[in-house]
């Protein structure tokens, strides 16, 4: 059988070992749980408690701060100790509502009442998933429910759910499949009422066997659901390079999936579709990995929002003295995290734990033109030659090259042998461009 992929890519040792056959457990909630307003794409959530405030577990705390927006729900019940600016995952401090967890996981009205996939019209499904505040949590967190309306609804083909983790480590994902395949189905099938034309495509790579067992043998019930194995290969599960093996269509920086006929959801969000759909729960937890050498006992734990990674590092037993970094999400496109007292979030994935720190012990050299990253980039750019036009921060140059269509995904600097920071460069690179187009 011939494996769907796309061109080009790079293939990082998987680390998976470390935690694929560890079960899902469930982590009770800490006694003071952080919920920062900026968990989604687009505007920042508002905060409609106050200090002092009684809050239950799934009652609205933040609402959208727009149509690009989610509210949040606390996911224990307490008493609200501030709303104030704490710190977050990527070193900046955020305005966040803080809340003394009182133990008693008192649930608000209609938490958990089940629905009916039936009696519910697409407006009933739709409402469903904006209220519960789910935002993609594969990727940069942009809310579902706008993702699932799109202008052409009749003309989406595909629905393609990206069950490729294709990030090394991170075995969540692949828990979910193997754990709640049902509920992904029936996710599905929530999803694939707002799409009436389309066909439901899981796409899984190669090295997860038993994932693609699980989710064949429940897709076949249904002729409009279909599981598509992947070769396994980063970056497999970008956006655009899992609509291209699934589909053979190429997207661009200023396309939209829906405008080439397909919408993109992970796993995970399925997960949370199904909650909010058939049990009227909102996003008030996730799964997650903690995994790497440098943890104690790695495993895939259902995490309740707002605890900190310090605690969820405690629970999969601590880390080795010789710890030297640690990473939220994935080592290709993850964050180096300066400190674990940061909360867990709608988007977060995973800890990851080492004792090496290959980055920072990379001593940088000239460029010798070997054309690695060249072969390495999925986008087909020349990461050569777009690096040399930041070095002289040109960034009219950078923009010509197509840098606005690197999709951030790390291939190019992990081929180089000259460990030069290619990613981090045109991360900057892009900020850069966006600021010269506003002053345009």
């Amino acid at each position: 059988m011939s494996l769907k992929t796309f061109k080009r890519g790079v293939h990082p040792f998987g680390g998976k070992d470390y935690a694929k056959d560890c079960p899902i457990v469930p982590l009770e909630p800490e006694a003071e749980m952080v919920f920062p307003m900026n968990q989604n794409l687009g505007a920042p959530s508002k905060p409609v408690v106050e200090k002092g405030d009684r809050v239950l577990k799934g009652m609205l705390i933040a609402e959208a701060g727009g149509f690009i927006g989610a509210p949040i729900f606390s996911s224990v019940s307490g008493t609200v100790k501030a709303v104030e600016p704490r710190l977050v995952i990527n070193g900046s401090k955020v305005e966040s509502i803080v809340i003394e967890n009182d133990g008693l996981d008192e649930p608000a009205p209609g938490f958990g009442e089940e629905r009916k996939l039936e009696d519910m019209s697409k407006d009933d499904i739709v409402n469903a998933i904006r209220n519960a505040g789910i935002v993609g949590l594969g990727g940069a967190g942009f809310p579902t429910a706008v993702k699932l309306t799109p202008k052409n609804a009749d003309d989406i083909d595909y629905l393609i759910i990206n069950g490729a983790e294709c990030e090394p480590y991170l075995t969540s994902d692949y828990r979910l499949m193997l754990e709640k395949p049902e509920e992904i189905i029936m996710g599905i099938k929530a999803m694939l009422k707002l799409l009436p034309n389309a066909k439901a495509v899981i796409g899984i790579e190669a090295n997860k066997p038993e994932a693609i067992k699980t989710m064949s043998e429940l897709a076949r019930i249904d002729d409009r659901i279909d599981v598509c194995t992947l070769k396994t290969k980063y970056p497999q599960g970008g956006e655009r390079q899992l609509i291209y093996a699934v589909t053979r269509r190429r997207i661009n920086s200023k396309m939209l999936p829906a405008d080439k006929g397909c919408v993109v959801d992970n796993v995970g969000t399925v997960f949370a579709i199904y909650e909010a759909v058939y049990k009227s729960m909102p996003l008030i937890h996730n799964i997650l990995t903690v995994t790497g050498e440098a943890v104690n006992s790695p495993a895939n734990f259902d995490v309740p929002l707002g605890v900190s990674h310090s605690y969820m590092l405690e629970k999969a037993g601590g880390a080795k003295e010789e710890t030297v970094k640690f990473i939220s999400g994935g080592p290709m496109m993850g964050f180096a995290l300066g400190s674990l007292d940061v909360p867990v979030v709608k988007t977060s994935s995973s800890i990851l734990g080492y004792l090496h720190d290959e980055v920072a012990d990379a001593k940088e050299t000239n460029c010798i033109h070997c054309g690695r990253c060249v072969r390495a980039c999925p986008e087909f750019l020349v990461p050569q030659l777009m690096g040399k036009a930041m070095k002289r921060q040109d960034v009219e140059e950078f923009a010509k090259l197509g840098g606005m269509e690197c999709i951030e995904c790390g291939s190019c600097a992990y081929g180089c042998p000259a460990k030069i920071p290619l990613t981090q460069m045109f991360k900057l690179g892009k900020i850069k461009v966006r600021e010269m187009n506003a002053k345009k």
